[in-house]
């Protein structure tokens, strides 16, 4: 599986928060928690046979090679259909009347949740894009180019 610089970059923070010493390796028995704290889906089991099979040695120290190896295993790749399918979930939830719709006030406070870093004129700017006809309504395909 290739790794996109994105997930590279995650992998590299969690990383180094485990291995604060900078000693390039991590415990194998810290994996479980690092894997927890950045929500990704894994079996236990299946995590502890990964680490035997990468961990030639197995002296129990990861370093950050290794680590993307066995990251790699429980990564998920979200392919188009998933990530459109979670996004028509997201939609229905704030689209209660099912009208198809939702409003612009609608998705500003979704994005404010999303970044609290945007400020007003941010968010303006972002609506006024989606929202070319100035009607206050985003429909599912204009929400959806957005997320995506």
């Amino acid at each position: 599986m290739d790794i996109d610089e994105k997930t590279m970059h995650v992998l590299r923070k969690a990383f180094a928060t485990v291995d604060k010493l900078k000693r390039g390796y991590v415990e194998a028995k810290d994996l479980e928690g690092m894997f927890n704290n950045m929500g990704t889906a894994f079996d236990v089991e299946d995590l502890n046979e990964t680490i035997k099979r990468v961990d030639i040695d197995q002296d129990g120290k990861i370093n950050f090679d290794k680590f993307v190896i066995i990251a790699s295993n429980f990564l998920q790749e979200d392919d188009e259909e998933t990530i459109t399918n979670e996004l028509k979930e997201a939609f229905r939830l704030y689209d209660k009347e099912g009208n198809g719709y939702i409003t612009t006030q609608t998705l500003k406070e979704i994005l404010k949740e999303l970044d609290n870093k945007l400020s007003d004129s941010d968010l303006n700017e972002i609506i006024s894009e989606i929202d070319e006809d100035g009607k206050g309504k985003v429909d599912f395909e204009g929400f959806r180019e957005l997320m995506i």
